[in-house]
């Protein structure tokens, strides 16, 4: 009797010790997942994949990046939202389904209940960009072109309730133009059919519109920034052109299951902050048209917050819904 006790001390020693071995386990010890929300080949994936090599290379596991697109990044918060809350997912949420989906439409996730802020990552401007056929080289001149040809003009954007979308109903707005919106189901297909010359004006991110920039074949005029890009310091803001209260910046940030213990949300926002330093990285983001940063999970919160306040009113005031 006193050997079977003697090795049921034994065993639950061992247990024990093999418990603490775990809780002790240096994080992460297996490979993490990045949940995407919207299709490969965008900017959200494509700083995904960046911020993901990044941290592979400083944990020594992989981030396998999963891409779940639909209903406008809901479809894959939703998701992120019902992982495991263990430090081994995680998602990048940006301004449509964090904060302008749910303000526009019922969504079976809560920014606040669901997801812990751990930093912002990037911010990036719209560019208001026109088609060369369009008589205009500046914001100013563009006014003056709309106000002239009252209902003949358009504006295109990735679809209803996008950033490009508010940042046109913003430019409509203030400017007290009448143009008309038309929502695509994608920033790409309103940037071909700007190209194409069957929509005028486009707010878009930078990705798509660059190249065409570049190339002449579309007429860069201002950005919705609230000051010059790093990444396009020669295009002026809408402030800058006469319009100051055309502010629009996008922005993409991480966020982990509501849930996840404290010391690994720590754990993980000292690393996001770290990776977000390197050189190469913000560089990559650069290229991309959107500036690397980094913040408190406090801050990031708080922001967020703001963020819905804001567009909130913009939303009631142009009275924008969704098809």
């Amino acid at each position: 009797m006193r050997i079977v006790k003697i090795l049921v001390v034994a065993f639950g020693l061992i247990a024990g010790l093999a418990t603490q071995a775990v809780v002790a386990q240096p994080y992460p010890a297996k490979p993490v997942k990045l949940v995407v929300t919207y299709p490969p080949g965008g900017s959200s994936d494509l700083m995904a994949r960046i911020l993901g090599q990044k941290l592979s290379e400083l944990w020594g596991q992989p981030v396998i990046v999963e891409s779940k697109p639909g209903a406008a990044g809901s479809i894959g918060m939703d998701y992120a939202a019902h992982q495991a809350p263990d430090g081994y997912s995680f998602v990048i949420g940006n301004l449509g389904p964090v904060t302008v989906n749910p303000l526009l439409s019922k969504v079976p996730y809560d920014i606040e209940r669901d997801f812990i802020a751990v930093s912002l990552i990037s911010t990036g401007p719209n560019i208001l960009v026109v088609n060369p056929a369009t008589p205009v080289k500046t914001l100013e001149e563009l006014v003056a072109y709309a106000r002239a040809n009252p209902g003949k003009m358009n504006f295109g954007s990735s679809g209803a309730g996008s950033v490009a979308h508010l940042s046109g109903e913003m430019f409509k707005n203030i400017a007290k133009l009448d143009i008309t919106h038309i929502a695509y189901k994608g920033g790409i297909l309103s940037v071909q059919d700007l190209v194409a010359g069957h929509v005028q004006i486009v707010f878009s991110d930078a990705l798509p519109v660059m190249q065409f920039i570049k190339s002449g074949r579309l007429r860069a005029l201002a950005t919705t920034g609230p000051e010059r890009s790093p990444s396009m310091p020669d295009i002026p803001t809408c402030a800058e052109s006469g319009m100051p209260g055309l502010v629009a910046v996008n922005w993409w940030g991480v966020l982990l299951p509501a849930g996840t213990p404290k010391a690994i949300v720590q754990k993980f926002h000292a690393d996001i902050v770290k990776v977000m330093k390197d050189a190469d990285l913000k560089e990559r983001f650069a290229q991309l048209g959107v500036d690397a940063v980094s913040s408190t999970p406090e801050d990031f919160a708080a922001f967020m917050r703001a963020e819905a306040v804001k567009y909130a009113k913009l939303i009631k005031d142009a009275d924008i819904k969704i098809d």
